[in-house]
């Protein structure tokens, strides 16, 4: 099958080095890990905050959920400031941001400074696109379209490693030497980038809507809040209704806008082609699905016997069960192209909704063991590793080449919204079910949320299926020259995710 020419123009390499083309592909790697690392800190280290900070399990998943929603805002306000002429300064202004609230989080000085420094640690999720762009416009194609691919599955591959590598420092070291060793490996990032990332004064201007930021900030903030406390306060008090007001209200006002404006932050607008819209809406449900699990399984295995079902793990043996989802994430980029070419790429997305579909049903009448726990994990990332592999597919498939960018950027977004949304339910979830006075949910409440999340993939395999072949009318390039296989898709999409706009705005 033909790619498709997405995201690598006639770059602007000059008279660089193949010496340097090496250093910079590198250091944009370098980068990518060490953004995967940090980001994936407060997955294993829930029950240890909890403890530590002396905080209920549903306060202490804050420390990821806001790591998430920090991200959700500002990869899109990345990407639109990066793509421009101030790129390498966006680059190290989050980078500098990461150190400072790795920092912070660092510091013995409360509960509240470590969301902050996790919210600052979100920053960094927008990264990795920028570090896509800097390889599509300062190396040449072959060699772009290369570290690109590198890119995309580093971010897999640095979660898996963080994990581990994390929960072995704050086992040893304590909770708070996780986070000194992240600042150390940001600063050293850091210092690389200084010397290496060139600069982006070729490219146009590109304008930032700042209020409508704003405004997708306050909205998913207060449907967090909503989602994780909701158990807690009660789910007709005046807390919650104002909190799903604010959301509303909030997230209305954003989408008015976003519809609008010349330049928005996030190009709703593409939302018009339906297959772009339930591969988004498909996105939106897997990533409320993968973080549902991982947040109960990291819970789960770290609950003591005492309680009578939890596998008493240390953090350690609680990071260590997540490599296998990542590793069978990374595994199914080989299997996907196999699904699409036997079954049709129709059915890769509810093929990989039903290997999560059956991972759950597994949790939900075998979690007595730690193998049926890794058993559990490696079926979850297979299936979100088919999931996630086979949309950009579908999206790039139905849209117009010069609208590429803006559609898996708007993916992206959701999907890393869908994740804060799985992990802020996980929370309110486990909260209903834990007693007065106590750290732990009962067993019920994880059998209460084990079936709500054979809910949840149930509705992305029904998606999936639904994902229509293309939109009549629609002026995208024909099927022959447009068409990707899964694993071409991935590469292009990783290109193409650090635009949001079209490269040349008169065209819209």
């Amino acid at each position: 099958m033909t790619g498709i020419a997405v995201a690598f123009p006639a770059t602007t390499v000059g008279e660089q080095r193949p010496g340097h083309h090496r250093v910079l592909v590198s250091v944009l790697v370098f980068l990518g890990m060490v953004v995967a690392v940090v980001s994936s800190l407060g997955a294993p280290l829930v029950p240890t905050i909890a403890i530590d900070y002396g905080v209920s399990l549903s306060n202490a998943q804050w420390s990821l959920t806001i790591t998430l929603l920090a991200g959700a805002i500002f990869t899109p306000v990345l990407g639109r400031l990066g793509d421009g002429p101030r790129r390498r300064t966006v680059i190290l202004g989050a980078m500098g941001l990461l150190v400072a609230g790795s920092v912070l989080a660092a510091l013995p000085a409360g509960f509240a400074f470590l969301l902050v420094g996790r919210a600052l640690q979100g920053v960094g999720l927008g990264l990795t696109p920028l570090a896509m762009a800097v390889a599509r416009d300062h190396l040449p194609a072959d060699k772009a379209r290369s570290a690109v691919a590198t890119l995309s599955i580093t971010t897999v591959a640095g979660v898996g490693l963080g994990y581990p590598l994390t929960a072995l420092i704050a086992q040893h070291l304590g909770l708070h030497a996780a986070f000194w060793a992240a600042a150390g490996a940001g600063t050293v990032v850091l210092a690389c980038a200084a010397l290496v990332i060139p600069t982006s004064s070729h490219r146009a201007h590109r304008k930032l809507d700042a209020s409508g930021a704003a405004l997708l900030g306050v909205g998913l903030a207060a449907l967090l809040v909503a989602v994780s406390e909701g158990a807690q306060w009660g789910w007709s008090s005046t807390q919650l209704l104002a909190a799903v007001g604010i959301a509303v209200l909030s997230l209305s006002a954003w989408v008015w806008r976003e519809l609008h404006i010349p330049y928005p932050l996030v190009d709703l607008r593409l939302l018009r082609n339906r297959s772009v819209l339930t591969a988004d809406v498909t996105g939106l449900v897997a990533g409320v699905g993968m973080y549902f699990l991982m947040s109960m399984v990291i819970l789960f295995v770290q609950t003591p016997t005492s309680t009578g079902y939890g596998l008493g793990a240390s953090v350690v043996v609680g990071a260590l069960v997540l490599v296998p989802f990542s590793a069978a994430s990374v595994a199914a980029n080989k299997l996907s192209p196999i699904i699409s070419r036997r079954l049709g790429p129709n059915l890769v997305i509810p093929a990989g909704a039903m290997a999560f579909l059956v991972a759950m049903l597994m949790f939900l009448f075998a979690r007595h063991n730690l193998w049926q726990i890794l058993i559990v994990m490696t079926l979850g990332g297979l299936g979100v590793g088919c999931t996630f592999a086979a949309m950009p597919a579908f999206i790039v498939r139905a849209v117009p080449s010069h609208e590429t960018g803006s559609a898996l950027g708007v993916n992206q977004v959701l999907k890393v919204v869908g994740g804060s949304l799985g992990s802020a339910l996980t929370a309110g979830i486990l909260t209903a079910h834990t007693p007065p006075n106590t750290h732990f949910a009962t067993n019920s409440g994880y059998t209460v949320a084990a079936v709500i999340g054979i809910g949840i993939w149930l509705l992305a395999a029904v998606l999936g299926l639904v994902l229509p072949e293309r939109d009549k009318g629609n002026d995208a390039p024909e099927p022959a020259e447009s068409h990707l296989s899964v694993q071409e898709s991935v590469d292009a999409s990783a290109a193409a995710v650090a635009l949001y706009e079209p490269d040349d705005e008169d065209e819209r």
